[in-house]
């Protein structure tokens, strides 16, 4: 452990709750993942929200293209806040796991322990007040609309089998306007705005640097 004695230390002061939230095909999960790295593996529970969308095992197929996936209905973000408490109370979690292909939650799910940092990724985190306030940093990762639609077309395509047809249907119907309700006002809530999404090197050391020292002050 880089942090000596971080994890021996009990109490929900201990542990920094990181939000990075921004637009779709921002670069949160990379932007997420190079602080992961920076801080080291073992220092971070990573929380997805994407992991908490509803599963839609009711409905037929041809009604599970009509639900908004970028609406805050779509998600269970209660269940997403009692993991957050919980992690921050140094209890562990079992984080689902979401099929976008079949749009079901699997029966499986993924062990996460308490750790002294917790990093919860999503394009709605900060739009939503009650969710809002368990974030101790918050962070939005801003990208131009352009680069954004075209990253999001290139990863449906290739890890969720979706035809470019169906993804711009989807993205002028829901994600665009989405977006200029919910995301794009969510970001006068942020702490921080990063340009240039998970690539701004400079922004990765400055916040990770930023958390290990909340952390020594917690821990003093």
């Amino acid at each position: 452990c880089r942090w000596g004695s971080v994890h021996m230390v009990i109490g929900r002061r201990t542990v920094v709750t990181v939000a990075v939230a921004g637009g779709t095909g921002s670069g949160k999960t990379t932007f997420g993942r190079s602080i992961i790295e920076r801080l080291g593996e073992e220092n971070v529970a990573y929380i997805p929200h994407d992991a908490y969308y509803k599963s839609l095992r009711e409905l037929a197929i041809h009604q599970r293209t009509e639900v908004n996936f970028d609406h805050p209905d779509s998600l269970e973000t209660e269940l997403m806040m009692k993991h957050i408490l919980q992690l921050q109370h140094h209890h562990s979690i079992e984080l689902p796991i979401y099929d976008y292909v079949t749009d079901e939650r699997k029966i499986e799910t993924v062990h996460i322990k308490a750790k002294p940092v917790i990093l919860v990724e999503g394009i709605l985190i900060l739009a939503l007040p009650t969710l809002r306030d368990l974030f101790d940093i918050k962070i939005f990762v801003d990208v131009d609309s352009d680069i954004r639609l075209i990253r999001r077309i290139q990863r449906d395509m290739e890890e969720r089998g979706r035809t470019t047809h169906s993804i711009i249907a989807q993205y002028l119907k829901t994600v665009r306007p989405m977006h200029i309700e919910f995301v794009e006002p969510s970001k006068r809530h942020a702490d921080i705005i990063v340009p240039q999404g998970g690539h701004n090197k400079i922004a990765v050391e400055m916040i990770a640097n930023y958390v290990q020292s909340m952390l020594f002050e917690k821990t003093n």
